[in-house]
């Protein structure tokens, strides 16, 4: 209700309300592979910080970088979905795991 509210006096005063997709001109198919990084991102967060990792300890168990790390646990679009899954799987990930994450990649 409160969302309603602020949308319409922005959209009143001549703001265009929108989402990221639409700001950025994606397609269905590239919101919901971003969507995917995201949710795999979130996943591997939180099992790595289950296992008590740091993301430098992380990054040497799947021999890349730190940043390499970051960039996977925030959704950057340069990560494939491949190391995603490889990163997942180093945490103890089953697929079953994986499966879920997938299917809650809304974040919800």
């Amino acid at each position: 209700m409160m969302r309603s509210i602020k949308q319409k006096k922005l959209e009143d005063k001549g703001w265009k309300v929108g989402n990221a997709a639409e700001f950025l001109g994606l397609s269905y198919e590239e919101q919901a592979l971003l969507d995917l990084k995201i949710a795999l991102g979130r996943q591997l967060k939180t099992y790595r910080l289950r296992n008590k990792w740091t993301q430098v300890q992380f990054s040497q168990l799947v021999k890349s970088s730190q940043s390499r790390v970051a960039k996977m646990e925030s959704g950057d679009p340069s990560v494939s979905l491949d190391l995603l899954f490889k990163s997942l799987l180093a945490t103890g990930a089953t697929q079953q795991d994986l499966a879920q994450a997938i299917n809650n990649k809304t974040g919800k």
